[in-house]
């Protein structure tokens, strides 16, 4: 299963550092075009979402995961957030269960 990150070229740059495929989008609503392309490809498992791309969106977001069941969308802080530092490979781990 392949990991795919969505959100600013901040964000998606963090995690191809850690081998990371990812899609740079300049707004919420490519990005919810950019998930639902990836919800079409059965070797998606899990997409990662920059929070300042899927809060506008939640509500498309919360109807894709009720209709899908794959892949997993989980919204992360993008860089920069009001949250003080984000470890973004902890996170990572924590998700994956590593």
């Amino acid at each position: 299963m392949k990991i795919v990150t969505i959100g600013s070229r901040i964000f998606v740059t963090s995690f191809q550092l850690a081998g990371v495929q990812g899609v740079v989008v300049d707004s919420p609503q490519t990005a919810f075009s950019e998930v639902k392309k990836l919800a079409e490809d059965p070797d998606v498992g899990l997409v990662l979402m920059s929070e300042d791309m899927s809060t506008p969106i939640s509500t498309e977001l919360t109807k894709l995961r009720a209709t899908k069941s794959k892949p997993l969308i989980f919204s992360l802080p993008a860089s920069g957030s009001e949250k003080k530092e984000v470890d973004y490979r902890k996170m990572l781990k924590t998700i994956l269960g590593v």
